[in-house]
Parts: structure tokens; sequence; C-alpha cells
């Protein structure tokens, strides 16, 4: 029973799009145009960033010790919303904004262990050479 409410909800998803588009477009006129066009450009620039630079989050995301699930799914996240930004649509649209709002994981990474805690202190030793070699 509960899977013929997400089957329901699903179909109807683009027809509660539609009478938003046309419910808005009666407030405000053709300005929604120019919003579904710049949100679907969003949507394509926002899915073009997040494919070159998938492969560096996750390569930084290794090299700092974190599990990298937590960087496939924030890269999830940002193509979900960016393909939502593409559909056209108002309920889309806010639904891509709270996925791009939501706090990202890169807080969560563990620090390097290797880099000084307090970087104004170099600690190591040295060795004075004369002046006349330094010429």
């Amino acid at each position: 029973m509960r899977f013929g409410w997400v089957v329901l909800l699903m179909l109807s998803f683009p027809v509660l799009e539609a009478v938003g588009i046309f419910w808005i477009a009666d407030r405000i006129g053709a300005w929604v145009l120019l919003w579904l066009l710049l949100a679907a450009i969003a949507g394509v620039t926002l899915i073009r960033f997040e494919r070159i630079a998938w492969g560096a989050r996750m390569a930084f995301t290794m090299q700092s010790g974190v599990n990298p699930m937590s960087s496939l799914l924030a890269s999830g996240r940002i193509l979900l919303a960016g393909g939502l930004l593409v559909f056209p649509g108002f309920i889309s649209d806010v639904m891509a904004l709270v996925l791009l709002l939501i706090p990202g994981t890169w807080n969560k990474r563990k620090t390097d262990p290797l880099r000084p805690a307090n970087d104004d202190i170099l600690e190591g030793e040295f060795k004075r050479e004369p002046d006349d070699l330094l010429r």
C-alpha cells in the first residue's frame, strides 16, 4: 500500500510542477520564463562543475583519511541538486536549494599530522654558515 503512494506522488510531481508554473506565471507574468531559463543554466553549470571537481574531492578525501563515502554523498547531493534545477518547475528548484544549503562534510576531515599546529613556530636544527661562503 505504501508503494502505491510513492508511485502516485512520483506521477503527480510533473503535474504539480506544471500547475505551479502556471500559477506563478499568472502572478508575475513572463518573468517565469527567465526564472526557468536561469535555473536550467545554473543546473547545467553545477553539474559540469561537479563533474570536474569530483576527482579532486575524492583525492583530497582519501589523502585526509576520511571515509570516502561522505565525499561521494556530497557529490551526489550536488549532482541531484543540479538535476532538479534543470527540471522545469518551482517545487524542484526549492528542493534543489534545500539540498545545496545542507552543510557540507568538509569540516569533518582530519588535520594533516605532518603540519604543525601553530604555523608561527618552526622547529628544527640549524647551522650558521660564515658570511664569506654565502657570496
